[in-house]
């Protein structure tokens, strides 16, 4: 668990000695696939860092539509400002593998971020950056056509999750088309038929909850706009 905690943004700059401090204070548990951490809504009791496996954070609208907000994965934290502004969670949170996690609660994540305020540091620099990633998104939304978008969903989700492979980089994620449409805020209609003319063009591979990206190129060309504008 130690290697998860020092790839962490989180933790940067703490002594082994340190981490494993942290860990004692804090709560292991490991979760079956499908399980479920937090609501939301709920009010927000504990933190969780994941050591092995995935979280997908989701929102649901008041007609129940499900977003998919981001996915966290080992080394990142989930629910820490929630559970310091005494706020319910945001988001739910399900375990898309098994899922092993560190827990603290309010009272523990603050004596932690007085002993080493180096921690404080570190989340404020992860909360900029999740800021700054849904910004992104929400830009894509309001300004682009609906194949960017998903081309730049596929990009994203290849960096976080992406494995080389002989056939391409596998996305490392149990990955629906309907999870693609709700995280590029599409329908399941428009993402068949997207990713069905790329299977044929030879840019993507794609199964039962499995994507295969075989140019990255060609996508991150396209996300651009320079294909549509040459077409």
């Amino acid at each position: 668990m130690l290697i998860s905690l020092d790839k962490s943004k989180i933790f940067e700059g703490l002594s082994s000695v340190q981490l494993a401090d942290l860990l004692e204070k804090g709560q292991q548990t490991i979760f079956e696939s499908k399980s479920i951490l937090f609501h939301q809504g709920d009010l927000a009791k504990r933190c969780y860092l994941v050591h092995r496996g995935r979280l997908k954070l989701t929102l649901f609208s008041e007609q129940g539509k499900e977003v998919i907000l981001r996915y966290i994965g080992c080394g990142e934290l989930a629910a820490a400002i929630a559970v310091l502004r005494n706020q319910p969670y945001p988001a739910t949170a399900e375990c898309i593998d098994e899922t092993e996690v560190t827990a603290w609660d309010k009272t523990t994540i603050l004596a932690l971020i007085q002993q080493y305020p180096a921690i404080a540091i570190n989340l404020l620099g992860v909360v900029f950056d999740r800021i700054d990633d849904v910004q992104h998104r929400y830009l894509e939304v309001c300004s682009e056509q609906v194949d960017q978008r998903i081309a730049r969903t596929l990009l994203r989700l290849m960096r976080r999750a992406g494995i080389r492979t002989a056939e391409g980089i596998h996305i490392d994620i149990p990955l629906s088309r309907q999870n693609i449409a709700d995280y590029s805020g599409t329908t399941l209609h428009t993402v068949s038929r997207i990713l069905s003319s790329w299977e044929k063009k030879g840019w993507i591979k794609s199964g039962r909850e499995k994507i295969i990206i075989k140019d990255p190129h060609a996508l991150v060309v396209f996300s651009e706009g320079d294909e549509l504008r040459s077409g």
